[in-house]
């Protein structure tokens, strides 16, 4: 089980607007800190993948599911 800090639900929400939330909730956050998101936009991966690869954060695990998608993302 990955401990969270915060836990976001975008479900529903296409992009650019889960983006938007996983970079709000990371600036609210500490370092090393993790955030879950829900998703249910089907190319979140790609946007969220582009995000943390530039900005430094790491996306720990993401699960899919048959309506939606967790993404696990720790702050760098």
């Amino acid at each position: 089980m990955i401990e969270t800090h915060l836990e976001v639900d975008a479900s529903g929400l296409m992009c650019p607007l889960p983006l938007l939330r996983l970079k709000k909730a990371l600036m609210e956050m500490s370092s090393r800190e993790t955030v879950k998101i829900i998703t249910t936009d089907p190319a979140a991966h790609l946007d969220f993948g582009v995000y943390c690869q530039q900005a430094g954060h790491q996306i720990i695990e993401f699960i899919k599911h048959a309506d939606s998608i967790i993404f696990y993302v720790q702050k760098k």
